[in-house]
C-alpha cells in the first residue's frame, strides 16, 4: 500500500464491503466513545445504512466511564452527532468505585459488561467495535511482551464471542484491517470533529509505550500490517492444532461423571503443543477453573512427561482445581478434595511455640496430627 493509500479516506464502496457481513442481524449496538476510530464507525456504518432498502437497526451506545472531566461532554457530542446521522443513541455510565490499580483493564471489562447490557435490552445480536489496523499490531506486541503463546498473539479477531455476560451476542471489528490514518482522513474530509483522549498519549499505560515504538519498528520492517499478517497467520495455525487437539480428546479419553482418564502412553506421544492443549483443556473440564496460566501447564506437562519417562510409579500433582494423577497406564484428571487449613487457635499455638523458642523456652501446640496439607498447586 503507497503512502497515499495508506491515508486516503475510506469510500462508500470500501464501506458496503467492510459492513456487508452486518446485514445477518436484526440490530446492531454500536460502540461509539467520541475518539476518532468509533466516530469514523458511525459516520461510516450510517452512510451505509442509509444506502440500503433493507436494513439493520442501528443503536449507538456510547460508555461515560466518568474517569475525565470531558467524558460527559463527550458523551452529548456523541449523541448530537447520532442525532444528525439518524441513528438512535444510548450512553450508560460506569458507577461504583474505580481500582487504584489495573484501571484500565477494570474499565474495559465495565463496558463490555454495559455494552452487553445495551445489547440484550434492544435484542441485537452483534456489538460493533472500531478497532482498526494500529490496534492489532499494538496488541501483538503486547502479548509478545507477556510472553503469550500462539493463541495469544493471534491477538484480535474479526468477530468472537462477547466477554462476559453476554451469550449469544457477537463482537464485531469490521474495521480491523484499517489504518487509524484512513479513519482521521475520513472524518476531516466530512468535517466531523471527534475527542481527543490525552490518557492514549500517557507513557504510564504499556500499549502508549508500544504505540510510541511503532515508527522505529516499521522502519526495520514491522509495520503494523506486517505484525497484523503475523496474527492472521497464527490465528490460522491456532485452528489448525485447536482441531488435532478435539481429535486427541475424542481419541484418547474416556469420562465419566466426575473423571477424565487418557491414555498414559498415547499421551506423551503427542506433538507438546497438542498434549499442552489437551491437559488445559481436561483440567479445565475437571477443576471448573478456566485460564490457566501457560507457565504453570508447561512446568505441569514437563513434570508429567518425566515422571513416564523415569516410570514412576504414582505421580500427583493439583493444578487449576484439579486433582492430576498419572500412572504407568493412564493419566487420571478429578476434582482435586478441598484444602484442609490450620484451626486459629492451632496457628496461634505455632506462633507461640516459635516465640517461646526465640527465647529459649520450651512451648508446647496444639495443631492436630489428622490435619495434613494437600499438595500445592503447580
Amino acid at each position: 500500500m503507497s503512502t497515499a493509500e495508506a491515508v486516503a479516506p475510506v469510500s462508500a464502496a470500501e464501506a458496503k464491503a467492510l459492513f456487508a457481513s452486518l446485514l445477518r442481524f436484526p440490530t446492531l449496538v454500536l460502540a461509539v466513545s467520541g475518539g476518532p476510530d468509533s466516530t469514523a464507525l458511525l459516520l461510516l456504518i450510517a452512510g451505509w445504512h442509509g444506502r440500503l432498502k433493507v436494513a439493520p437497526k442501528l443503536l449507538a451506545v456510547t460508555v461515560d466511564h466518568g474517569l475525565r472531566r470531558a467524558s460527559a461532554s463527550e458523551a452529548r457530542a456523541v449523541k448530537a452527532l447520532a442525532r444528525r446521522l439518524g441513528v438512535a443513541h444510548r450512553t450508560l455510565r460506569w458507577t461504583g468505585k474505580k481500582p487504584a490499580s489495573g484501571l484500565q483493564e477494570a474499565a474495559r471489562e465495565a463496558r463490555y459488561r454495559l455494552l452487553a447490557r445495551a445489547a440484550k435490552s434492544a435484542r441485537a445480536g452483534a456489538i460493533v467495535t472500531a478497532h482498526t489496523l494500529d490496534d492489532q499490531a499494538e496488541t501483538v506486541l503486547m502479548r509478545m511482551s507477556r510472553g503469550s503463546g500462539l493463541g495469544g498473539l493471534g491477538a484480535i479477531a474479526r468477530e468472537s464471542a462477547l466477554p462476559g455476560d453476554g451469550p449469544g451476542i457477537v463482537l464485531i471489528r469490521p474495521l480491523l484491517e484499517i489504518p487509524k490514518a484512513r479513519l482521521i482522513a475520513t472524518l476531516a474530509r466530512a468535517k466531523v470533529q471527534f475527542a481527543d483522549d490525552a490518557s492514549n498519549r500517557d507513557p504510564r499505560f504499556a500499549r502508549v509505550r508500544l504505540r510510541a515504538l511503532m515508527p522505529a519498528l516499521a522502519r526495520e520492517g514491522l509495520s503494523a500490517r506486517s505484525l497484523a499478517r503475523l496474527a492472521v497467520r497464527l490465528r490460522r495455525a491456532d485452528a489448525a492444532i485447536e482441531a488435532a487437539v478435539e481429535d486427541a480428546m475424542q481419541r484418547l479419553s474416556g469420562q465419566s461423571a466426575d473423571q477424565i482418564v487418557l491414555d498414559a502412553e498415547e499421551f506423551v506421544r503427542l506433538p507438546a503443543e497438542v498434549a499442552l492443549r489437551l491437559l488445559g483443556r481436561a483440567i479445565a473440564r475437571a477443576g471448573g477453573q478456566a485460564g490457566i496460566r501457560l507457565g504453570k501447564l508447561e512446568s505441569l506437562y514437563a513434570a508429567l512427561a518425566h515422571a513416564h519417562a523415569t516410570k514412576t510409579l504414582r505421580f500427583r500433582r493439583t493444578l487449576g482445581g484439579a486433582l492430576v494423577t498419572l500412572t504407568p497406564s493412564k493419566l487420571v484428571l478429578e476434582l482435586a478434595p478441598p484444602r484442609r487449613t490450620t484451626a486459629p487457635a492451632a496457628r496461634a499455638g505455632k506462633r507461640a511455640a516459635r516465640a517461646g523458642a526465640s527465647r529459649g523456652r520450651m512451648a508446647r501446640t496444639n495443631r492436630p496430627a489428622s490435619l495434613s496439607r494437600a499438595p500445592p498447586d503447580t
